[in-house]
């Protein structure tokens, strides 16, 4: 459960700033890579298997290098893990942009995995930090953030597309405005020490838990990201071939799944600390589900746009309540964000191969379906969401 809120000091408040610097980049850095997706298909002459195995290459590689946050980070905490790794992303979607070699495309693509899931890792443990101190649900707030980050991204994308900017460029330019943001923000994050005088200050009013309070929140987070990889990987391609979009059209779905779940997580807080986070999070996953089957069925390109976005308000709950849930765990907190965060990669890889598979079997419309299903189960896991009482924790250790 939450602790008592209490009056942030100016530090408490820095700190939440650069968290949300931290945020902002990432969803910026995130769907630039993204909405490019369908260019360095034409780009390299990609056939959509091929396709798939570099989607699938991303969210494997990100698997080790959340792990390899949660290592580091419990040794030297996670601002220099966040700081060093949020600067590679940056510095290798740029690389991205300028690269003409398929093997380098391979290449960039692991070195991307790698330090994204270091990123999703260690910036989560911030903000759990924050959320920790404020004694409040906060942490839609910085989910918001990415949320604002990635409209930004898919909107330049648009916009560059529509003005027939190089594509280097449109990997650059907004590349670089994150990686000047994260150099003046992420210095003010948490320390180590005061990152576990948090954690301290949550074991003193919670009993220590048991690992089996997770398995509930790593697999809503593995359905919600199956949803978030069909979305994220297959919405220009769904554009393009199910819709006959171009130009500016084809990444303008993924910005109203972006622009959707930035209007949902702005009052999310505040629901969540209205009503509770289960039967936020049991909403959330029913709303996604139509928004899918919406995509399915959607005869043109006003309706499948509408459905992207319902998609977004549905999802945009879900995986910043799995991290709060976790890091209300008491001790070990650390490791079970980093275990979360894991299946968000489990999500996507499941999500690329499945959707991938649908999609060169079948045709992309039919390729969201397993994902609608998937989704639709979180229902079930809502109940492992609300906060327990540390009597409940006793009767379960």
């Amino acid at each position: 459960m939450f602790m008592e809120a209490v009056v942030p000091t100016p530090r408490d408040r820095q700190a939440r700033v650069a968290t949300w610097g931290a945020f902002f980049v990432q969803g910026l850095c995130f769907a630039t890579l993204l909405t490019h997706v369908a260019d360095l298909q034409h780009k390299f002459e990609l056939s959509d298997g091929d396709l798939t195995m570099v989607l699938l290459l991303v969210p494997v590689i990100a698997g080790v290098g959340s792990a390899a946050a949660g290592f580091l980070a419990a040794r030297y905490g996670s601002a220099p893990v966040l700081r060093i790794s949020q600067l590679a992303v940056c510095a290798i979607v740029v690389l991205l942009g300028w690269n003409g070699d398929l093997t380098g495309l391979y290449v960039l693509s692991a070195a991307f995995g790698l330090a994204v899931g270091a990123v999703d890792a260690a910036m989560n443990m911030q903000a759990v930090a924050v959320e920790r101190t404020y004694g409040m649900s906060v942490l839609t707030g910085f989910h918001a953030v990415w949320s604002v980050g990635s409209m930004l991204g898919a909107g330049i994308n648009s916009a560059f597309s529509a003005l027939g900017v190089d594509l280097s460029w449109s990997f650059t330019v907004p590349v670089v405005i994150g990686a000047v943001i994260s150099l003046v923000m992420l210095p003010r994050l948490y320390g180590r020490e005061e990152e576990r005088a948090t954690a301290r200050a949550v074991e003193v009013a919670a009993a220590r838990v048991p690992w089996r309070p997770i398995i509930p929140l790593c697999l809503a987070m593995a359905f919600l990201y199956v949803g978030d990889a069909a979305v994220s990987n297959y919405s220009t391609v769904y554009m393009e071939s199910a819709l006959g979009a171009t130009g500016w059209l084809v990444p303008f779905a993924y910005l109203a799944y972006q622009a959707a779940m930035l209007l949902a997580r702005i009052p999310g807080d505040l629901a969540v600390r209205r009503y509770g986070p289960a039967p936020m999070v049991r909403l959330g996953s029913v709303v996604a589900t139509l928004g899918l089957l919406g995509i399915v069925v959607a005869p043109g390109a006003v309706p499948a746009v509408l459905s992207f976005g319902l998609v977004g308000i549905g999802l945009s709950i879900i995986a910043p309540q799995s991290f709060s849930a976790a890091g209300r765990l008491g001790a070990g907190a650390e490791t079970a964000i980093a275990r979360v965060n894991l299946f968000n990669y489990v999500g996507f890889v499941v999500g690329a191969a499945v959707v991938g598979t649908v999609n060169d079997l079948v045709n992309v419309r039919v390729a969201f379906i397993p994902a609608a299903v998937l989704v639709a189960l979180i229902v079930f896991l809502a109940k492992g969401f609300q906060p327990r009482t540390a009597e409940a924790a006793a009767r379960q250790g």
